[in-house]
């Protein structure tokens, strides 16, 4: 086996880097309730929300949790294993981790708030789906959120300040483990929200946000991704790529 480094400098400002980064997180949160909130308005449920996002939900309705702290103790959690991966405990990894999901966190409540009709004065919340219609436009909205994450993916990653401990995750594996196999990586992160919703569903009894959605998003979200790679902010390349020793076959 021989071994690479891969690693390169910024290109852009640090001003430019976290403003990148700040829509990125808006879009990503609103993309994220937009698929929990679709998910909830039909009945019976079918759609369900993208995978993490699904078992984060759920874990917050067996402990009782609202979406900022499910999705912040989750992903403070997920860091953890990370740490774990990597053999050692990296505390400026951990310290980015939790800058993306504080914010992260809040502004999925915030969302969820707004999308729930809490602010009535912006917007008196989205309805119930009584009709053939609003299931169809809930299915759009649904299959948008979706889009908006793997675009929110796109910016993030290429920006490279901090990463969502997720993604984290999937770099882990994919790089550690799997020796660049992306599509290995990708299956291996979803075992831990697959705990989750075990987890859940043994406290719950009950297995909602997941449907078509979440297959969309399974199937669709990396796609998405590699196409806003190109399309959105085309100029934006991938920032401070460093991956460390990978080994090659």
């Amino acid at each position: 086996m021989d071994t690479m480094a891969v690693n390169s400098g910024r290109t852009i400002s640090m001003g430019k880097a976290i403003a990148y980064f700040a829509l990125s997180l808006v879009i990503n949160s609103a993309g994220n309730v937009l698929t929990l909130v679709t998910s909830a308005k039909i009945h019976p449920s079918f759609l369900g929300a993208a995978y993490w996002s699904a078992a984060e939900a759920n874990l917050g309705t067996a402990f009782h949790w609202n979406l900022f702290w499910a999705f912040l103790i989750m992903g403070f959690l997920t860091a953890v294993l990370n740490a774990i991966l990597i053999h050692h405990w990296d505390w400026k990894r951990i310290a980015g981790n939790m800058v993306f999901m504080v914010p992260f966190s809040a502004l999925i409540q915030v969302f969820e708030d707004f999308f729930d009709g809490k602010y009535p004065a912006l917007f008196s919340g989205l309805p119930e789906a009584r009709s053939l219609g609003m299931v169809i436009l809930y299915v759009g909205l649904n299959f948008l959120g979706v889009a908006f994450i793997a675009v929110a993916i796109s910016i993030y990653q290429r920006v490279n300040l901090v990463l969502h401990p997720a993604d984290d995750l999937m770099q882990i594996l994919r790089f550690r483990y799997f020796k660049g196999n992306a599509a290995k990586a990708m299956w291996a992160s979803y075992i831990p929200p697959t705990i989750m919703a075990i987890v859940a569903l043994v406290i719950t009894r009950t297995f909602t946000n997941f449907g078509l959605g979440t297959i969309f998003a399974f199937l669709a979200q990396g796609g998405i991704t590699g196409i806003a790679d190109k399309v959105i902010f085309p100029k934006l390349k991938h920032q401070a790529v460093d991956v460390g020793q990978v080994k090659e076959s």
